[in-house]
């Protein structure tokens, strides 16, 4: 379907959030009349203060031939009704960042941006992050999009704006046939949103989506993601790795980032000047250089951003160091693969973790990680799927289980947290770590991943001042 055809059609928007209206206006200025489809009143509600009309999406269905297209959020599963009767009705549905890639290859925004696309398990957003600034600080008009909060479209309207740093999840790059990026990342691939899938190698088939355009970069060192070197459609493919690297890949070699895929061994920075020099800090480091350099950026602008580089929230960030023992916020571990990197980047560690499993299994980390637990502190709504995993795989390890569904109804989740560090505390010894590496989402307890590193550092300050 050209973008033009849409002149004088109705176009329907499932989902009215940012990512909703970010659609709103390139839409309207093709020519098409904008229908909002939500099953929340208020979101309803406020697409029609914005002038727009909203309707619930079953009462979509019935009219759904009515549209010449539907384009949905990322978190819209395939199986929905609505897209359901769209398919039957032959009415394609496009996500959002399909459509944005259709309207900046037709120029609607000014000439078409370079885009360099981030995916994986874990460590999109760092790495989306570290690249944005190493493209700013190269001197190139470059802005962090996609899963990361911008809305692609957003960016695409910044006329100064050349080079789009994109994070994009596995639904985005299911809704997203089309995006053939200048080079795409895919950093690991681990278990997760396989009931939104429906397996697991759906959601690595989503993945791959991300290797679609001139470069490919692949993770080495995570079996999965390693395993697509022999199915990259790329025209060329690279890999990164915490060794030293070969030829056609990034590594580290006495030290130092190195480049042998797009160079004969260049230099890109010292491991000594990253503000993040654990073994998930120095992959993202290497992601991030393999995309710039695919992007035609010097060693040295490389070098200058990475050390410019500042550590987001809640990613590994020491937020207090009491008695020699640090406490350490990585809530955005949200999954059994993420809470590995993060342990791994431990000798010695005080776990904090629990939340919702999301239907993943525990026991392949803690048969990994187990022998550096110095003790664990559950908490949260499958707390007892880990207590279970450590009992077979990690019996040694002392384990304080922290709350119960009937402690949650009555008790604040901030007591709980203060409740849990408390534990740690006990069991932690100068030399440790109390790590926050929850291997679960937040939502039972938390509103988010945020609110819960934030409460992890308050009752590590809290703890500090007693």
């Amino acid at each position: 379907m050209e973008l033009s055809s849409l002149a004088g059609t109705k176009v329907l928007v499932a989902g009215w959030k940012t990512t909703g209206r970010s659609v709103v206006d390139p839409l309207q200025q093709l020519g098409a009349t904008v229908v909002a489809a939500d099953g929340n009143p208020a979101a309803l509600d406020d697409a029609r203060a914005s002038g727009v009309e909203g309707v619930h999406p079953d009462d979509a269905i019935p009219s759904i031939a009515d549209y010449a297209l539907v384009i949905t959020s990322p978190g819209w599963r395939p199986n929905a009704p609505l897209f359901v009767a769209a398919e039957a009705a032959g009415v394609p549905v496009w996500g959002d960042v399909e459509f944005a890639w259709r309207v900046d290859q037709a120029q609607m925004y000014g000439p078409t941006r370079t885009w360099l696309v981030v995916t994986g398990t874990n460590g999109k957003t760092t790495t989306t992050s570290m690249l944005e600034t190493v493209l700013t600080t190269a001197g190139l008009g470059a802005v962090a999009c996609g899963n990361i909060g911008l809305p692609i479209l957003d960016a695409l309207r910044q006329p100064e704006i050349r080079v789009l740093a994109v994070e994009l999840s596995s639904f985005q790059l299911f809704w997203a046939p089309s995006v053939h990026p200048e080079a795409g990342a895919v950093l690991n691939i681990a278990e997760d949103h396989l009931d939104w899938h429906g397996s697991m190698q759906h959601y690595i088939d989503a993945k791959t989506r991300a290797l679609s355009g001139r470069v490919g970069v692949l993770g080495l060192d995570d079996a999965e993601a390693a395993k697509l070197v022999r199915i990259s459609p790329a025209q060329q493919t690279v890999g990164f790795r915490l060794d030293e690297p070969g030829s056609g890949e990034l590594g580290i070699v006495d030290g130092q980032l190195v480049d042998r895929a797009f160079s004969d061994g260049a230099i890109l920075v010292d491991v000594a000047d990253l503000a993040q020099r654990g073994r998930a800090g120095l992959l993202n480091a290497l992601a991030a250089s393999a995309l710039a350099r695919a992007a035609g950026v010097p060693a040295a602008d490389i070098g200058a951003g990475l050390r410019a580089f500042e550590i987001g929230a809640h990613r590994g960030t020491v937020v207090a160091t009491i008695d020699g023992i640090d406490y350490i916020d990585d809530s955005k571990a949200t999954n059994p693969h993420a809470a590995r990197i993060a342990l791994l980047s431990h000798e010695h560690v005080v776990w904090v973790a629990g939340g919702q499993l999301k239907g993943a299994s525990i026991d392949e980390l803690i048969i990994e990680t187990g022998q550096r637990l110095r003790g664990a502190v559950l908490l949260g709504q499958d707390a007892q799927l880990i207590v279970d995993a450590l009992a077979r795989h990690a019996p040694e390890v002392p384990v304080v289980v922290v709350g119960s569904r009937d402690d949650a109804s009555v008790k604040s989740a901030d007591a709980l947290m203060q409740e849990a560090v408390s534990h740690a505390k006990r069991m932690a010894a100068p030399g440790d770590v109390v790590l926050l590496a929850p291997a679960a989402a937040s939502l039972d307890m938390f509103t988010s991943y945020g609110h819960r590193g934030d409460s992890f550092a308050e009752a590590a300050r809290l703890l500090g001042e007693a």
